[in-house]
């Protein structure tokens, strides 16, 4: 069955499950990824973790001559890897006269840019004439995607959804426990009230956009969007009003700096495929990042004008205990200070390990040794939100002077509600990994190459490649490593016309579009605010279309304007 079909079959049994059935998004998701795994031929699933794990081919100088990313895999000379052929056989054990040649690395060439080599490697026998593919692999590759095709549809399943868990599970319900002691001991309030204080009823929201960008560009975004989201309910209690204003602005901003500033790990890998300087990416990615970002908080404000979104009730907090909550006199609140320790604490530990990092590289500082050790123990984002989580817990106990059975009982309500939401982010990953497998990205490559097309023709390209990507498997950092696969071809500046930094900001902005239910952010996004599905989809998918179209539009005319070559 072709891939784009399998997609569409999921796509419908997703959103037709939950928007017509009714179905819980957590068996929607689950069903849809099972529906999709089990359509998928093994063939493809074959041919997607061998692209996964094959050796990057920068060029081909040659029939029997291949240039291979040593920067990548750090290849070594008198290794051996595999070439594919044309007369693909039923076995995937490699051999020179079945589906593989044989390529030995013959030596490594150095270039004057700062860690940029490539392994100059020949086939074996060069009479060997019918090479389909510049796919380069190894034995070890080749068998692990045999052995993951071979794989049952549950086994597959249940794989991608643990691998999903394990990115997000111990950070949703780390930061459901921090949620939980910033809402009950009142230090929400308090760091709400001080805002206020210097921003006006009227400033809160952009002052929730200024921080969401902010946190986004160390700080993943779904840690980001847990953080703020307490402060938003607060601030709703407080007002009576805007939470769906403040819901969009705390997304406008931290999503718009996950897909365009380093280091988050899309931006950065991009600019490193693209041979573009991570300083610049910066600079460019934040100023088109502010424009996307203004955009999406003019459309917040407008939605927010017509519609409305409730603070709905979750299992750890009744709307009666929220709204006891916000009407407590500033006396019983922990100092401002104190209130602020939970959030700025594992941000502090993060960032501070990557900016150490960066300024060792450029030898302003020394970071090795036992300091670098510490610093990647206490930068890793579980380890600091776990102690995040134990200092929130401590401003619980220090507030509501409480014994320490209450204090459990709060974790647990906590982690009542942070499991649900674990569940379906889970789902939605795997969701999400069984479109990958089917092939959907790949068949990108399979397009037609013709005469170089003009600049703003091929950043218009890079939009909406990188957007299929993104809106067919849902995760924003997987469609800009993929697109940027296809796309790395037109870095040259000479070829595309421009400097490619226009052409990697045209990859992170088509990131952004569509945010849906394949997406791990979207439930985040609905699960800890109280959205619905059906209200994710008329507030959060439009302003992600929005946004990334902005960037579009000013990095096309920035291209126009400030070309660089």
């Amino acid at each position: 069955m072709h891939p784009v079909i399998i997609l569409l079959i999921g796509v419908v049994i997703v959103i037709g499950g939950i928007l017509v059935f009714r179905m819980h998004a957590f068996l929607a998701l689950a069903l849809g990824a099972l529906a999709v795994a089990a359509l998928t031929p093994q063939a493809n699933i074959e041919r997607y973790w061998l692209d996964k794990n094959s050796v990057e081919v920068i060029a081909r100088p040659a029939a029997d001559t291949f240039h291979l990313s040593a920067k990548t895999i750090g290849i070594r000379a008198g290794a051996v890897y595999y070439v594919e052929l044309d007369n693909k056989g039923e076995t995937t054990e490699p051999s020179n006269t079945g589906e593989w040649a044989e390529v030995v690395v013959s030596s490594i060439k150095k270039v004057e840019a700062p860690g940029v080599s490539y392994a100059i490697a020949k086939l074996v026998d060069p009479s060997v004439a019918n090479i389909a593919t510049d796919l380069v692999s190894d034995t070890k590759s080749i068998g692990f995607a045999s052995k993951e095709s071979k794989k049952t549809v549950g086994e597959r399943v249940a794989l991608a959804f643990g691998t999903t868990c394990g990115k997000v599970g111990i950070l949703i319900a780390l930061a459901a426990i921090i949620g939980k002691c910033l809402l009950d001991s009142g230090a929400a309030d308090r760091i709400v009230r001080a805002a206020l204080g210097v921003t006006g009823e009227r400033g809160a929201p952009f002052a929730f956009m200024g921080s969401g960008f902010f946190l986004g560009v160390p700080v993943f975004f779904d840690t980001v969007f847990y953080l703020m989201i307490p402060l938003g309910k607060a601030l709703r209690m407080r007002t009576g009003k805007n939470y769906l204003l403040y819901i969009l602005t705390i997304v406008c901003g931290a999503t718009m700096a996950h897909s365009l500033v380093p280091p988050t790990p899309g931006p950065l890998l991009v600019a490193e495929e693209l041979g573009v300087d991570i300083g610049m990416m910066i600079l460019f990615g934040g100023f088109v990042g502010l424009f996307s970002s203004a955009a999406g908080y003019l459309y917040a404000a407008y939605r927010n004008k017509y519609n409305e979104v409730p603070v709905r009730e979750s299992a750890d907090l009744s709307l009666e205990d929220l709204e006891a909550l916000s009407k407590r006199d500033i006396s019983e609140l922990p100092p401002l200070f104190l209130s602020l320790v939970p959030i700025l604490l594992p941000v502090l530990f993060i960032a501070g390990h990557t900016v150490c990092k960066e300024l060792h590289e450029i030898e302003l500082i020394s970071y090795t040794g036992m300091v670098k050790d510490l610093g990647a123990t206490f930068g890793n984002k579980n380890i600091a939100l776990m102690i995040a989580a134990i200092v929130s817990l401590g401003l619980l106990y220090r507030q509501k002077k409480t014994d320490l059975k209450e204090l459990s009982a709060a974790a647990q309500s906590a982690l009542s509600s942070g499991g649900v939401i674990i569940l379906i982010t889970a789902a939605g990953g795997a969701f999400g990994a069984m479109l990958q497998q089917t092939g959907v990205a790949g068949l990108l490559r399979e397009l037609p190459t013709g005469p170089s097309p003009p600049t703003q023709l091929i950043i218009i390209l890079a939009f909406l490649i990188t957007t299929a990507i993104r809106t067919a498997q849902g995760s924003a950092t997987v469609a800009m490593i993929t697109a940027v696969g296809v796309l790395a071809a037109f870095s040259d500046p000479q070829e595309l016309g421009c400097h490619p930094i226009y052409l990697a900001l045209a990859i992170g902005c088509g990131s952004k579009p569509i945010a849906w239910m394949n997406d791990s952010g979207f439930w985040v996004i609905c699960k800890m605010s109280g959205m619905t599905e059906r209200e994710g989809l008329r507030f959060v998918t439009p302003m992600s279309i929005l946004m990334g179209v902005t960037g579009l539009l000013v990095t096309m005319i920035l291209a126009a304007v400030y070309p660089m070559v």
